[in-house]
């Protein structure tokens, strides 16, 4: 599977699955939808956008990927994980047709995820897509409104090698007449968005610049409980799409929305977004991972108060280390791992690399010793940031 093992496993064929959505009676057209895409900040704004409909009072379903710990993150009802008996008995009932069409793993779950969506009657579901967006398995909903947060160079193996092309792929999630909400543009991307929603004839919203509501985002951002500088964009463009499904006639009042963004974590069981883990020593996870990412979460590094810092590093092995490593500050005390999964980077690799950056410590063969040795070296007055990776953060978490 792609999280696991990577490109081998990537499949740009939307046939497959809507051969699975045909053959489970098309679960997908019974429920609304709204459709999350972009490099950055998907997790964050469709958690954001789940608990606000929670508080709403709507049955929410909520698809994400990939997860920390537990399979079954990706798939929840109101902040509540499905559970592995559905699991179990959707693989049993289906594996026969699975397996005769060779469906990949991220193709079965999101079967899985729509069936299940249907058959607990959701009011709506946010739907993360997983890698891109025209090809990608969840691009068969028709939504309320789709939302693509930002454009990065990430997995540019298969999106494209500049900023157009990879736009170009994130647009692909833009339906005939389907409202679509920007979050974070610049010029070529821009109209990139212009032309796709022109021809799809649909309603186009930059909430990084032609939605104003200054004042209550800054009252949003004192109360949210995703913390970090970087989630000022997140919720500025969760405003403009919960704006969206208002005028839809969607019941979500004022305080929904400050309730929601208040409680994110507590109403959905998210993590790995600038987690504080621990105090004395300041302990903090982040599942940044591409430049643009960990450009915003270096930044916000930049503003914690510490005598020393201790940063857990690993990676997958097809990271653009060239593109990251310069991020990092030199002034901190490095704990290279590997993630343990077969794409994780070898850590002798990653330390040599890092090296060449001023990137100075030592290497440790699993992210647990990592972690261990960050934390005895430590002092009450240090801070510790573990991060790199998803699967970094996921098994400091699930430890």
């Amino acid at each position: 599977m792609y999280q696991r093992v990577g490109k081998a496993a990537y499949k740009a064929d939307l046939e497959p699955t809507l051969k699975l959505a045909s053959y489970l009676n098309n679960p997908e057209k019974t429920f609304k939808t709204i459709h999350v895409g972009g490099t950055n900040g998907k997790g964050s704004t469709s958690h954001m956008l789940a608990s606000i409909l929670q508080e709403a009072g709507y049955k929410t379903g909520l698809y994400t990927s990939p997860h920390l710990v537990d399979f079954r993150e990706r798939i929840k009802i109101n902040g509540r994980m499905i559970p592995e008996k559905n699991i179990t008995d959707f693989v049993l009932k289906h594996k026969h047709f699975f397996e005769e069409n060779r469906l990949s793993f991220f193709e079965m779950t999101v079967g899985l995820a729509f069936d299940y969506f249907r058959n607990e009657r959701v009011d709506i579901a946010i739907i993360e897509v997983g890698l891109g967006g025209r090809l990608d398995s969840t691009n068969i909903i028709s939504s309320e409104v789709s939302v693509i947060t930002n454009i990065g160079f990430d997995h540019t193996d298969f999106l494209g090698n500049s900023l157009t092309e990879i736009a170009g792929e994130k647009a692909g999630i833009i339906k005939p007449g389907t409202p679509v909400v920007i979050g974070e543009t610049v010029g070529e991307t821009r109209e990139v968005f212009k032309s796709k929603a022109k021809e799809q004839q649909a309603p186009l919203i930059f909430s990084d610049s032609g939605f104003q509501q200054d004042s209550k985002i800054e009252r949003y951002i004192s109360v949210c409980d995703l913390k970090g500088s970087y989630q000022r964009k997140n919720i500025k463009t969760v405003v403009a799409t919960i704006a969206v499904l208002q005028e839809k006639s969607w019941n979500i009042s004022e305080e929904n929305i400050e309730n929601g963004l208040a409680n994110t974590s507590k109403n959905t069981g998210f993590m790995g977004r600038w987690q504080i883990l621990g105090e004395d020593p300041r302990i903090i996870a982040d599942t940044g991972h591409n430049k643009e990412g960990l450009s915003l979460v270096m930044e916000q590094l930049k503003s914690e108060v510490f005598e020393k810092l201790h940063i857990v590093l690993g990676v997958v092995s097809d990271k653009d280390l060239d593109s990251i490593l310069p991020l990092f500050p030199t002034n901190a005390s490095y704990y290279f791992c590997k993630p343990d999964l077969p794409r994780g980077m070898d850590v002798e690799k990653l330390k040599t690399k890092a090296e060449a950056y001023g990137l100075r410590g030592k290497a440790y063969f699993s992210v647990s010793r990592a972690f261990h040795a960050a934390k005895s070296h430590a002092v009450k007055n240090d801070l510790i940031y573990v991060g790199g990776s998803t699967f970094v953060v996921g098994e400091v978490i699930g430890a």
